[in-house]
This record gives structure tokens, sequence and C-alpha cells, in this order.
């Protein structure tokens, strides 16, 4: 988070003291990141609110800059804006998605999840993140070293924040049920398997001084624990990874980032492979 030089903020048309806005204040007060605003909108013209909240924020302090654009539609604006700004942080409010409609489409802010090159943090409630928890969310079971990284920069990401907010961190990391039929003995086992998961998590516990009482190791699918878990603490943010699945099998399937978006009642930020985001920083220079 202290890298963070630049960020993107999505403004609601007339909402000067929006959920995205009072996030970003609180980050940029600690990093001294840049404010850069933007409004997604082709018809009115919404120059004077932005004019009026940059003036603002500059009052106080802030850098500030700001836009109004539209491109096909609001993912693309985003992720155009966050290229030509040089934006390290994208922050926007999440509102639910219709069931009926997330059937049949893929939402918008799933597609902003799955394309934008930068963590995203996806606004979802008022809660003040000073002195609450923050639950960093890891899937230890992929050990390759693309996975590794991931789940480094998810604990990484979630101790800044807590240290930021003054806040508690958490560590979630979930398991599959024991399978007589699997080839490898440690997941016939649930004792074993948790303790081949305790062992996976080691490293970043010693590293960020996180104690048992703070690491959540757990049986179950991952998008039904992480809510769950995250409700019991009470979390007023939960980082998370996402390994971006495009593609008919991220149609179908979804990633457990973006199924879980709408059931946390937290906070979300969501990270990406180093590989991964470079790959959609190519994407993202041909269009």
């Amino acid at each position: 988070m202290q890298a963070i030089r630049s960020i993107l903020v999505l403004m609601e048309p007339d909402e000067s003291e929006g959920w995205a806005i009072k996030r970003a204040k609180l980050i940029s007060s600690v990093t001294q990141s840049h404010l850069h605003l933007l409004i997604c909108d082709k018809k009115s013209d919404h120059t004077p609110f932005l004019d009026q909240v940059s003036a603002s924020l500059q009052l106080d302090g802030y850098s500030v800059s700001s836009q109004q654009a539209w491109h096909e539609t609001e993912y693309q604006t985003i992720i155009s804006a966050q290229q030509a700004e040089g934006c390290g942080l994208v922050i926007k409010r999440h509102l639910p998605d219709n069931p009926l409609k997330k059937a049949l489409l893929t939402p918008d802010d799933w597609k902003l999840l799955r394309h934008c090159p930068c963590p995203v943090l996806m606004v979802k409630s008022e809660k003040p993140w000073t002195g609450g928890t923050i639950l960093a969310a890891v899937d230890v079971g992929n050990s390759d070293s693309e996975h590794r990284t991931l789940h480094s920069s998810i604990v990484s990401h979630a101790h800044e924040i807590a240290a930021l907010a003054k806040a508690d961190l958490h560590v979630i990391a979930a398991h599959p049920s024991p399978m007589l039929s699997a080839a490898d003995p440690v997941f016939q086992l649930k004792e074993t398997i948790e303790s081949r998961y305790r062992e996976q998590c080691l490293g970043f516990q010693t590293e960020y001084s996180i104690d048992d009482q703070h690491l959540h190791v757990e049986e179950g699918p991952a998008d039904v624990l992480i809510p769950y878990i995250a409700h019991q603490l009470g979390a007023a943010v939960t980082v998370i990874g996402t390994v971006a699945r495009s593609g008919l099998s991220g149609v179908l399937i979804g990633n457990t980032a973006e199924v879980v978006l709408d059931t946390l009642e937290s906070d979300v930020l969501v990270l990406k492979p180093d590989a991964i985001i470079a790959h959609l920083e190519e994407l993202v220079a041909q269009h």
C-alpha cells in the first residue's frame, strides 16, 4: 500500500462524501497518494461537481485531479483511466447485483476484478476500519510459485491496512474435506490436511507475527467459509486474491473473489499475481 502513488476513485454524481472517497482519504492520509476522481457518464456534464469536490479535498491538503469519461462500458472506462493515470489502486463502491441478472450476465464489477491490472478495493459498508478487524484469505493448497507470491502479497497488504487502521489482522485458509480415495495419504485425514495447511502458513505467520489465535484453518469451501469467518470476526476489510479466469470457465465458474463479493459484509480488496497483472497490462495496451 505504501508504494501506491496514485489512487483512482469512482465518484457517484452529487455524492461528495461517498463511501469510496472516505476510504481513499484514509489511505492517502497515510501514503500521501494522489487522488484521481472519475465519473463514468456520457450523458450529463458533472464538471462543476468534480471541481467542487476537488477544491474541497485540496483545501484539506490532498493532491487531486478529476475527469469525466466513457468508453463503451463502465469497467473499460475505469481501466482506461487507471492506465492513463498510472493508478496503483482503484476504489469503487459495490452494490449487490440482482441474482437473476447475474445468472444471465457477468456483472460489471466482476469484469472489473477480472480485467483491471491493479488491485481493486470494493467498498461495501460504512463500517470504520480504525480499530476493527482485517481478514486475509489465502489458498495455501495451491503452493506453486505464482500462488505463493500471491499469498505473500495478500498477507502483506492486509498487514499494511491493519497497521494503517490500527486494526487486528486475522488470516483464513480453507482446506478441502478428507477423501479416502485421495492419491496423497495426507488428504485422507482431516488432521493431516489441517497440519499440512498450517505448515504452509508458518512463513507468513513468522514474518508478520500472526499467532495461532489469529490464524483460522478450517474445513470447507472457500466461498462459504470466507464470508462466515468474516461475519464472525466482524471484519471491516477482507483481502483476497483472484487468478483472473477468463474465457468460458471463468464465465461459468466465477472466481472465489467474485462469488464472495456479494456475500461478504466487509469491504473487499482484490489482488492478482504479478504475471497476470503484466499480461493484463499488455492486453489493455493493445486496445
